[in-house]
């Protein structure tokens, strides 16, 4: 009775350590993921640099990054948190057509197609907004939509989500930006002291 208790211990605890590893690397099953599942992307090659603006200041810190999830419902942040003070105006990064303006789980959202991105069009999505404008309106990029809300945040400071997507797919939404808009301003110059400026 002693070897059979003895051989039940050590199964409980083999199987736990040689089955968990298993399950973690096992590829995820395949097949339809079901009508409302949005599929993660870690990028997209076909993304075009059509920003012309940050949604929010000059150039704000980033809080939080892209983080793609390994899976459609896996762990994972499915676009950017941008430092900005409650009241702050959120701008488009790109001309489009709002195509959502209104508030979903409490939050105010607002959702722009962006002209020229092919199709389905890129939609770049900020929360939390305090919109100012409506579903069907144009906009141009650098165009106001909206203000940063009181409240609403997921950050520990207050700042905007911004968030790409192409149909159902989670893009970087840093891809919008051309590399000008990513590294700031470029260098400027200054006189040496005690050199003379030439003629």
């Amino acid at each position: 009775m002693r070897t059979s208790a003895f051989t039940r211990a050590c199964a409980r605890l083999v199987l736990p350590v040689v089955l968990t590893p298993a399950a973690l690397l096992a590829p995820p099953p395949s097949g339809p993921a079901g009508p409302a599942a949005v599929a993660p992307v870690a990028g997209d090659a076909g993304t075009p640099a059509v920003g012309r603006a940050w949604p929010v200041g000059v150039r704000p810190r980033v809080l939080r990054g892209w983080e793609p999830p390994a899976t459609v419902y896996g762990r994972g942040h499915r676009g950017v948190d941008l430092a900005a003070a409650p009241g702050s105006p959120v701008r488009a990064v790109a001309a489009g057509r709002v195509s959502f303006a209104g508030r979903v789980a409490g939050r105010g959202v607002v959702s722009v197609e962006l002209d020229g991105t092919g199709d389905p069009p890129l939609r770049t999505t900020y929360e939390p907004v305090d919109a100012s404008v409506a579903e069907g309106d144009e906009v141009t990029a650098g165009e106001p939509v909206g203000t940063v809300a009181a409240t609403g945040f997921h950050c520990a400071a207050p700042c905007v989500h911004w968030g790409l997507l192409r149909a159902d797919s989670y893009l970087d939404p840093l891809t919008l930006l051309p590399p000008w808009l990513l590294r700031g301003p470029p260098p400027r110059l200054l006189p040496v002291l005690g050199v003379p400026v030439p003629n």
